[in-house]
C-alpha cells in the first residue's frame, strides 16, 4: 500500500473559502476529484473508503466541498426532507 496524508486545500469564491482534501501518493498518474454538494461532505466515510481504495492503487483524490460551512448548515434540515420522501 502506497503512505501518504492528506493536505487541506482551500479554494476563495467570492468571500467565502471552500475546503478540501488533497491526497497525492508518490507517482500518482492522476488524481480522482469527489465533489461534494448537497447531502454530502468531505468527510462522508464511504466516500474517503473509496478515495482509500483509488490510493491503493496509486491514484491521487481531492474530497471538495461545494458548500461553504455555513452553507451545509443551512442545507442540513433539507437532508431530512429528502431522506423521508426515499422511504
Amino acid at each position: 500500500m502506497r503512505q501518504s496524508e492528506d493536505h487541506l486545500v482551500r479554494i476563495a469564491v467570492n468571500r467565502e473559502m471552500l475546503e478540501g482534501d488533497l491526497n497525492v501518493p508518490s507517482g500518482a498518474p492522476g488524481v480522482v476529484v469527489f465533489a461534494h454538494g448537497s447531502g454530502s461532505s468531505r468527510h462522508s466515510p464511504r466516500n474517503r473508503h473509496i478515495a482509500q481504495m483509488l490510493r491503493q492503487y496509486g491514484l491521487a483524490t481531492l474530497l471538495f466541498d461545494l458548500l461553504t460551512p455555513r452553507e451545509e448548515q443551512i442545507d442540513m434540515p433539507l437532508d431530512i426532507f429528502a431522506l423521508i420522501s426515499v422511504c
